[in-house]
This record gives structure tokens, sequence and C-alpha cells, in this order.
């Protein structure tokens, strides 16, 4: 599916404004343009500039964004904006973005196979974003794996999420045009990811697996460190066969076929391995991009627009493109947070990890199908509560994740297991353990949350809040070592609750 740009319809510029003061002023700021600019210059008449000036920031903006949407790197690319300072442009072209009660843009991003690809418009690549300009300046990503199954929806009927769109899709082009079915199939699964995730979806924009290997070879190609050897003799080859693709250990250089082979390969590792590595080569293709100085090479960024222009699908107009553009300025890039959803939900003895509220059904029930449902208290109805909760902490209470604070939890006189059950469940929605123990101190007849210093105050008494414990101090006898910047002794009046139950609901 194509994605083409026109030039915006303006009025006359007033008289009073001076145009080669107010372009100078912008050409000032913007290294990278001043060299565009003179090229620019010799073969345009100055009638043409300011619109050559916005077309210039939305080439940029689109090839930024199409490093990052096709394998959902949305923070990594915007915040590649920086090595490109174009203020004056975008606050002249943008316009609002839609944002949620709280402030926040969310994005639903997906990436999915080409015209050659046996798995055409599944979107195997499906990733939420929500950006906070302005109070934290951060970026949430949230990773959704493809199996994970809706069993009903308004519109969408049934079935896996990744092909969901393409389901969909099928069905309005029976009385639609491609085109109008496409924006009208990514616009149902917005809805419908949103009402699940309880959070409002403001834009969708899908590319394609052919952009990203042009996108990578355009830049000279990619050097990704992999961390083990991969051997994978099942990966997708032409003609629905199968063909081996193998790489090892240690730094390697990489074009855009190796890279994406090395983004999508699951059959060695899992899914949610996949959605690491994918994370991984935006993450090089960003920094060659900076490194390189391509941002300030007119060949290369047409070269990066035409890719975009060719693979790249959104809901959003241009001058809401150059608004998320100058959103992407104001985050910090250290201010990231990621995780993804799984199955690895610390049940039947496994560990827990940031995400886990997922599991495998038997296939028998889903035609041999291996799909993924939400874990759900009670078990039956299978309900996204608990996921829900998890939108709630992870991008509306993000402060708590942001400040990366290590929590201890220590039992003192609970049941047994109690402190366990507590620290598994704070686990899987991404709160940064330090030591789950015995606290080897004399029983404490009530459970209390201390902080070490007073910079952890603040995330003290949000959990002193979430889990309805008093805030305290360590005991004497408490051994230095069991204790982290937050420590939750768990008394013998502790009786465990899950998450989803202590989280108040939002009006």
């Amino acid at each position: 599916m194509s994605f083409t740009t026109r030039r915006i319809r303006e009025e006359a510029p007033s008289r009073r404004w001076k145009w080669p003061q107010i372009i100078a002023a912008v050409l000032k700021i913007s290294g990278p343009i001043l060299g565009w600019y003179s090229v620019w210059k010799q073969r345009k008449q100055a009638e043409n500039r300011r619109v050559f000036l916005l077309k210039r920031a939305v080439v940029i903006l689109l090839a930024l964004f199409f490093a990052f949407l096709l394998f959902a790197g949305v923070a990594r690319a915007l915040i590649a904006l920086r090595v490109v300072t174009v203020p004056g442009v975008l606050n002249v072209a943008g316009t609002d973005l839609p944002t949620d009660k709280d402030g926040f843009t969310n994005f639903l991003l997906l990436g999915q196979g080409d015209e050659t690809h046996d798995g055409k418009d599944l979107t195997d690549t499906i990733m939420i974003a929500s950006l906070d300009p302005r109070r934290t300046k951060s970026v949430v990503l949230l990773s959704l794996p493809r199996d994970l199954y809706f069993l009903n929806t308004e519109q969408m009927g049934k079935g896996r999420i990744n092909s969901l769109y393409r389901d969909y899709k099928g069905f309005l082009m029976r009385t639609m045009e491609e085109p109008e079915a496409s924006m009208a199939a990514m616009k149902e699964l917005g809805k419908e990811v949103g009402k699940a995730m309880d959070l409002p979806i403001h834009h969708v924009i899908k590319v394609d697996f052919d952009g990203f290997i042009k996108a990578v070879d355009s830049v000279g190609g990619i050097e990704v460190d992999v961390p083990y050897d991969i051997v994978d003799t099942e990966y997708p080859g032409p003609n629905y066969s199968f063909e081996t693709f193998e790489i090892t250990k240690g730094l390697k250089k990489m074009d855009g076929e190796t890279a994406l082979k090395y983004a999508r390969s699951r059959h060695t590792t899992s899914d949610f391995d996949r959605s690491w590595r994918q994370q991984q080569i935006l993450q090089a293709l960003a920094d060659k991009v900076r490194s390189k100085g391509i941002m300030g090479n007119p060949s290369k960024i047409m070269a990066l627009y035409q890719i975009v222009n060719e693979n790249l699908e959104t809901t959003m107009t241009i001058r809401e493109l150059v608004s998320a553009a100058k959103m992407g300025t104001d985050i910090d890039r250290t201010r990231m947070l990621t995780m993804q959803l799984s199955d690895r939900n610390g049940l039947y003895g496994t560990l827990a990890e940031p995400g886990g509220f997922l599991y495998s059904p038997p296939r028998d029930l889903f035609e041999g199908a291996s799909v993924l449902l939400p874990v759900s208290i009670p078990e039956y109805p299978v309900t996204w509560k608990q996921i829900q909760a998890l939108t709630e902490l992870l991008f509306r209470s993000r402060a708590l994740y942001l400040s990366h604070t290590q929590v201890s939890v220590l039992n003192a006189g609970a049941k047994s297991g109690l402190a366990r059950t507590l620290a598994t469940e704070l686990a899987r929605y991404g709160v940064e353990l330090s030591t789950v123990e015995n606290a080897g101190i004399t029983k404490q007849k009530e459970s209390f949350v201390v902080p070490r210093t007073d910079a952890e105050k603040h995330v003290a008494t949000f959990l002193s809040t979430l889990l309805s414990i008093p805030v305290g101090t360590l005991p004497a006898d408490l051994p230095p070592e069991k204790a982290a910047a937050i420590t939750i002794i768990v008394g013998s009046d502790y009786s465990y609750e899950p998450l989803q139950v202590l989280l108040p609901d939002r009006p």
C-alpha cells in the first residue's frame, strides 16, 4: 500500500512577513537544511521557498518514521530527529495531535509482509507506542505477540491479532476499493486494540518488509552485535517454501535482507526474543543515520523518502505527521520504557517476567492453532482485566517505572509463600525486584513499605497506596544487604490480592 504526499495549499503570506529573514532564522537553527538550501536555491525561484521547506521537513519526518515504524521502534526514530532541528518549519506546518485524558498520544504500529511474502497483509509486528512530551517527556512501547487471540470483536469477528486486519480488509473489499478498505481496517483494528487495552488509540501506521530491506540498504547496511547463534531451518522462502537462515554470535555487518531475516526469525528462538531483536535492529539503523550524517545528505534523504512513499500507510495527515516529529524532539531519549506481553506468567512454577499476562490454551479448542489468551482472574470467562491493570500502571503511572527503583520483598511473619506471590505479581507488572526472601528478623504483626532515602519516598508512597500497606522504617535487626531502595516487609497481617482488584476504577 503506497503513501503519498501532496503540497499543502496555503494562503498568500502577509506583506509584513520578511521571508528571507524567516528562512535565514530557520537555516541558522538547522545545519543540514543549510546544505540542501544552497543546492535548492540555484534551481528554484523565490516564490517556492516556503513550500519547499515544508516538503523538506516532511521528507525528513517520513524517512525517520519509516525506520521506527517497520518494527515498532517509534521512540528511537522520533528521538533521532534531534540530529535535524527544524522547529521553525514544524511550528508553521503542524497541527495539534489528539491526546487522551492524561495528555498522551497513542499509536498502533504494524509491520506486514510485502507482495512476495506468503503472509501478505498479516501484521506480524504489532506494538502500542504512547508519547508524553510534556509531563515526563517519555515514550512507552508495548509489543503484542502475533498469536494473541481476540475471542470477539465488534466488526472483525474473532481470530489472532495478526490476521484481523487482513481478514477485515478482504471483507470490506467486496464493496470498497483497496485503499479505502485498508484504511477502514486499520482504524477498526486500532479501535479493537484500544478497547481491549483500555487505552484510546489515536492513529495507526503500517509498513511492509520490502521497505525495511530497501531502507537498510539505502544507508549502506548496519552493524549489529548478535548475542547468540541462530540456525533457523524453517525461515519462509519463495513460493511457500522454507530455507535455512544461519548467523553466528558476534558483531555483524548486515545488509537489508540479512537484517530482515535476523529480525523475523523465530523458529530457533521465541516470538518474544524476536521482538527484542527487532528493537535492536531499529537502534542500529537509527545509530547509522546519526553517525553518517545521512539527514544532511539530500540524495540519501530523497532515497529514504521514496522508500517511505512506496511502503508506508497511515491514518495521520501530513500535518499530523509533522506535529508528531515536533513531539519527538520534546522526548528525552533516555526516558523510554519497553515491555512485551508474553506467556512468562509465573504460573505453574515458571519464572514470571514483565508483561507475563498470557497463556497457551489447548490447541484442540482452536482447531489445532497455537494461540495466546489473557490470564484471567477468575479463570473463566476470559477477560482483559489484568492487562488493563498493566495499562493503568505502565502507561498512566509511568513515573513509577521511569525511576528504575529496585524493590526488595521480605517475609517477616506472613504465611509461607505470600512474599513470593506478591513479588511474582509485581514482577509481571514490571516492578524491578532486588531480593525476595525471608527477612530473618523478629516476626512483624503489620506489613509496611520503607524507602531508603528521601529520593525514594514518592515511589514508596505510590506502592503504599497501591498495596494498602503503610510506610514505615526499617527494623533495627534487618541485615543491610537484604534492603533495597524500597523494601516491602510482609508481616502476619498481609493478605494477598491481585493488582487488578487493588487498582481504583478510572472515572
